[in-house]
């Protein structure tokens, strides 16, 4: 029961509660600074976003009897004007990136004025609600890396992947120097994309390097989507199969692909060094919960790792990970303010992650346990758990 708690809670609120909102009435007054959010489409005035972090959506329906704003798992009631164009505002929205949607008569859809993101299991609206500390991942005029689209077949598949791969400044010129290799896993209702849309993992890591705060190495960013196995008969809305849950096995298909396809294939086409102690792997939720398992029965593979929002790795489990604790160089682990001051003794992360990472410290373990500031499970926790990270990785 303890495990199917952590892995619905995490994918759910991975997705914001998208198709559970419920209306909301505003809390006060907007002030009147709102200006169009830097995640719209080229020309579009809205959505926008005040200095209260408010966002204020408008979309034409004319012919429409109810529109709502559906952002942070609440519904917000629009108004319509003599034109057929509706307008309504949400109550503040922490820092950072948010997934929305529009419901216009009971239908949900994306806003046709922003850009799109992956996220909820499908291609949707996303807005940028600005931070204090949104300069770490600004694009700025410093050395850049790429981010790669590269298409491989997988055998332990039998199909063909794509991943997206970070290489970083002077990757090209620089052609006799090899490389360290992050892998970095999104979470539940997410894909490849996420890391470098959602995350700016590109930009956080540019700016790093820039500064001299970390050395250069290369991100792979792949598919690990998990799908429950097929039922006999499909479950109710509400119904949860018979059973442990997740089921025993539910990282295997990942890390089959990670260790048998993605790895060798990043070994063979990039100049990496090939070997444990330049490599490391980390992932949000769902993400960080197969960094977990598959670190744990690879130690061989990976020297650093890093969970955001995902659990964290107790003693019972370094004891039964025979070298884990010889052979892992690093274990961070990262939480959102607002995810921990929700907790209670066993929920939702499997056993208090602080006290968790504290044992491991004491045990002789390199570890780091970094809280990100009033924010939940969301990308900017991720985002400034990634810039804690990076820093740690492949220290001489």
């Amino acid at each position: 029961m303890k495990q199917a708690t952590v892995f619905i809670l995490l994918l759910v609120l991975t997705v914001s509660g998208i198709c559970l909102a419920q209306s909301n009435r505003i809390d006060s007054i907007a002030v009147e600074d709102f200006k169009a959010a830097s995640t719209n489409q080229p020309g579009k005035q809205y959505p926008q976003v005040n200095s209260e972090g408010r966002v204020r959506a408008s979309i034409s329906a004319p012919e429409a009897k109810r529109v709502q704003l559906d952002i942070s798992a609440v519904k917000y009631d629009l108004t319509m004007d003599t034109s057929g164009v509706w307008t309504g505002d949400s109550n503040p929205q922490d820092e950072g990136f948010h997934y929305y949607q529009l419901w216009i008569d009971g239908a949900a859809v994306p806003d046709p004025n922003s850009l799109y993101f992956y996220g909820a299991s499908r291609w949707g609206s996303g807005i940028e609600i600005p931070a204090k500390d949104q300069d770490f991942y600004a694009l700025k005029n410093v050395p850049h890396g790429q981010i790669r689209e590269h298409f491989y077949f997988s055998k332990s598949n039998n199909s063909m992947r794509r991943c997206f791969v970070y290489t970083p400044p002077g990757y090209d010129k620089e052609i006799k120097k090899r490389y360290p290799v992050l892998y970095l896993q999104h979470g539940g209702g997410e894909d490849e994309t996420g890391w470098s849309n959602q995350g700016h993992a590109n930009l956080i890591m540019d700016n790093l390097i820039a500064e001299g705060k970390a050395k250069p190495f290369i991100i792979v960013m792949d598919n690990g989507t998990w799908r429950r196995p097929e039922q006999a008969r499909p479950l109710r809305q509400g119904d949860r199969p018979a059973g442990p849950w997740p089921p025993a096995g539910w990282a295997d298909g990942f890390k089959k692909t990670l260790l048998e396809d993605i790895i060798p294939m990043i070994d063979a086409s990039y100049r990496t060094l090939a070997d444990q102690a330049h490599r490391a792997m980390a992932g949000l939720s769902m993400g960080g919960m197969q960094t977990r398992i598959i670190t744990l029965a690879n130690p061989d593979k990976f020297s650093h790792v890093g969970i955001f929002s995902g659990g964290s790795i107790s003693m019972e489990d370094v004891k039964n990970a025979p070298g884990f604790k010889e052979k892992v160089k690093l274990v961070f682990v990262s939480y959102g303010s607002r995810e921990l001051e929700n907790h209670r003794p066993g929920r939702p992360f499997g056993g208090d992650p602080k006290v968790n990472t504290d044992s491991l410290k004491t045990a002789g373990i390199n570890t780091h346990f970094y809280v990100s500031p009033l924010t939940a499970h969301e990308w900017q926790s991720w985002r400034r758990g990634l810039h804690e990270f990076a820093p740690l990785l492949f220290k001489d």
